[in-house]
């Protein structure tokens, strides 16, 4: 089994030892970092994406498969650095202001982040304005918007008007999600799209932005 192989079939596992390897192996080869990453990193975790969208795959395996793809994704981010291996996109996530949950947002932010996007994770208790600041600052492409309580849902809407107010409606898009979230709801405040789960939210970026 190649290195690439190797690296895919370790993230399946959640080999995290097996993964370091080869990935320290292929360098010292001279495999290019963007192809490690795309070749074997990402499809590894699209894979996982599509497990747990299969219900084969449940929260455990998505977790112990995102710890062995960091782990790699660490060892060739200087080189990827080196190679000027651009991410798909800017993505800032968070929970909304007062809300505290922040399991959903983490398994949102490991897929999006295993699909190929830089991900800025804001945490818990988000407010509005520091969406669209720091989405502002770090030319983000989606600001994604994570909600447990229903009582916090609406922090959604004033997200969205605040990006409106701020001239960047259409040019920065709005995911949201969370137990209590429909598209129902994404359709009423204006949101570009909704995700059920981590890996839909991954599958909805992707499509949003035509990667």
């Amino acid at each position: 089994m190649g290195h690439k192989e190797t690296i895919y079939e370790g993230i399946l596992k959640g080999n995290m030892k097996a993964v370091e390897g080869a990935t320290n192996a292929a360098l010292a080869e001279n495999v290019a970092a963007g192809e490690l990453l795309n070749e074997a990193m990402i499809p590894a975790m699209a894979e996982v994406g599509r497990l747990f969208e299969a219900n084969e795959y449940y929260v455990p395996e998505m977790l112990i498969a995102a710890r062995a793809m960091k782990a790699g994704l660490a060892l060739i981010r200087p080189a990827l650095v080196q190679e000027d291996v651009k991410p798909l996109g800017k993505v800032v996530l968070g929970t909304v202001k007062g809300d505290l949950h922040d399991i959903g947002k983490n398994l949102v932010g490991i897929m999006v982040e295993g699909a190929g996007f830089e991900v800025i994770d804001l945490g818990v208790d988000v407010t509005p304005d520091n969406f669209v600041n720091t989405a502002k600052d770090k030319g983000a492409d989606v600001i994604g918007l994570s909600a447990l309580l229903t009582t916090t849902m609406p922090s959604m809407k004033t997200t969205v008007e605040a990006l409106e107010e701020a001239g960047l409606k259409g040019k920065v898009r709005v995911v949201i999600g969370g137990a209590p979230v429909t598209q129902k709801y994404a359709d009423e405040i204006g949101a570009d799209g909704y995700a059920r789960d981590a890996a839909a939210a991954a599958t909805l970026i992707k499509r949003l932005l035509g990667r």
